[in-house]
C-alpha cells in the first residue's frame, strides 16, 4: 500500500466551495483507506495500492463531479514524491518564513521551451526553478499575494494545470504520507 497527497486545484479560496468532511467521503468511496483532510484548502491524504496518480486524480475528480456537481483539477503525488520534493527545494536554506517558500504542483512536466520563455514579470523580485512537475517558488521580498508570478501565470504561461502550496504546507503533507 502507498501513501499519497491528493492536491485540489482552487478550493475554498473562491467560488468553489467543498467541505472537508465531503472529500472525505467521497475518496473513502473509492475505496481508498485511512482518508484525512489537511487544512481547509482541498488537501487529502489516502493510503490505496500503488496506481499511476493521473488514474487516482481521474477517479477523485470524476466522483467530485458526479457527487458534487464541481469540476475540479486534482493533482496527486505519493509520500515518496513529496519527500523529494522537501528534500530538492534549492531555496530551503535561504528562507525560514514557508510563506515565502511554495511549490506549484504542475499536472505534468512542462514543455522545454515553454520552460525557457518562463519569465518573472518586470519588477518583482522573485527566485524560482522549474523541477519535473514541480515549480520551487522564493519570494524573498515578500508574499505570495502581492506577486503577478502566481498559479494562474504559470499555468498560463507553462501550457498545463498546476495547485500552488506554501512550504508548510508541502512538508505537512510529506508528514501526513510518510511511511
Amino acid at each position: 500500500m502507498t501513501r499519497y497527497a491528493a492536491l485540489l486545484r482552487g478550493v475554498n479560496v473562491g467560488t468553489t466551495r467543498i467541505a472537508m468532511a465531503d472529500l472525505r467521503r467521497l475518496v473513502t468511496g473509492l475505496g481508498h483507506e485511512d482518508v484525512k483532510t489537511y487544512l481547509q484548502s482541498g488537501n487529502v491524504v489516502f493510503t490505496s495500492p500503488p496506481t499511476r496518480a493521473e488514474i487516482l486524480a481521474e477517479g477523485i475528480e470524476r466522483a467530485i463531479t458526479s457527487e458534487l456537481g464541481l469540476t475540479v483539477p486534482v493533482l496527486v503525488r505519493s509520500g515518496g514524491e513529496l519527500a523529494a520534493v522537501v528534500d530538492g527545494n534549492p531555496y530551503a536554506d535561504r528562507q525560514d518564513d514557508p510563506t515565502r517558500l511554495l511549490v506549484a504542483f504542475l499536472s505534468t512536466a512542462p514543455a522545454k521551451a515553454k520552460v525557457t520563455a518562463l519569465t518573472v514579470p518586470g519588477g518583482e523580485n522573485l527566485e524560482y526553478a522549474v523541477t519535473g512537475r514541480e515549480v520551487f517558488l522564493h519570494y524573498p521580498d515578500g508574499g505570495y499575494g502581492r506577486s503577478k508570478f502566481t498559479n494562474t501565470y504559470l499555468e498560463k504561461k507553462l501550457g498545463v494545470v498546476a495547485t500552488t502550496r506554501n512550504w508548510k504546507s508541502v512538508g505537512a503533507l510529506r508528514d501526513l504520507t510518510a511511511g
